[in-house]
Order: structure tokens, then C-alpha cells, then sequence
């Protein structure tokens, strides 16, 4: 599979660690990842924002291992915050956890499913 970075010069240039677009060449592989959410197999939800968001991000990383991928098969990252307030937390830890990786991203502040819940992210990856 070839991965290409799309940034059209006609549009600002993104600010962290994203491609505006990515163009994907002899994929093999589509995986939809649902929103993956802050809970652990037993059910239990950290109460910070950071400690959540890097279980919402091992969450993301069980179903590409399951699907024999890894965080570079990444192409498309949403991420629904439930605060703004969150918004730098979570750009230092996607940018921890992807490192020189960077899929296409939307962050949207929005109300989430549970009020424990302060992030879900959902993806889709190709191989």
C-alpha cells in the first residue's frame, strides 16, 4: 500500500501533527473502526481526561491488532471531545501515541453518549 500526504496549497496548512487529505494506492484492506471509548474490559472508567484518552487510544490499537494493522495504517482519525478545555491533552497524547504518523483528523466538541465519558474516538485504517 502506497500512502501519499495531501495538502492542497490553495488551504492553510494544518497545525499539529495531520494531513488535510491522505490518498491511499493499492489498498488490500478497509477497516471501519467504530468509537472506541474509555472503558476498560471490566467496565471501568478512568476519571481524568489524559488517563482516558490513552485508553481510548489502546482501545484503537486493540482493533487494528486484531485486524493485523497498526497505528500507521491509520487514514481517517475523528475524535469527538466532550470540552474544548481538552483540546491540548489530547493533541499531545494523539501526538505521542501516532509519532511521525499523521492521518487525516476532525475534532469535534460535542456531547458524549455517557457523562463519565470525556472522548470517543472512531478511525479507518487500510493496509
Amino acid at each position: 500500500m502506497n500512502t501519499i500526504s495531501i495538502n492542497a496549497p490553495q488551504t492553510p496548512i494544518p497545525e499539529g501533527s495531520y494531513s488535510q487529505a491522505l490518498l491511499i494506492e493499492q489498498s488490500s484492506k478497509l477497516l471501519f473502526i467504530s468509537g472506541q471509548i474509555p472503558e476498560t474490559i471490566a467496565g471501568k472508567t478512568p476519571e481524568d481526561f489524559e488517563s482516558q484518552c490513552r485508553l481510548v487510544w489502546s482501545n484503537v490499537r486493540s482493533q487494528l491488532v486484531a485486524a493485523e494493522m497498526g497505528f500507521p495504517n491509520l487514514m481517517k482519525v475523528t475524535i469527538f471531545l466532550s470540552s474544548r478545555e481538552f483540546a491540548d491533552i489530547n493533541s499531545r497524547v494523539r501526538q505521542e501515541v501516532l509519532g511521525i504518523h499523521c492521518p487525516a483528523l476532525t475534532v469535534v466538541i460535542t456531547g458524549i453518549f455517557d457523562k463519565k465519558w470525556l472522548l470517543e474516538i472512531e478511525a479507518i485504517a487500510a493496509s
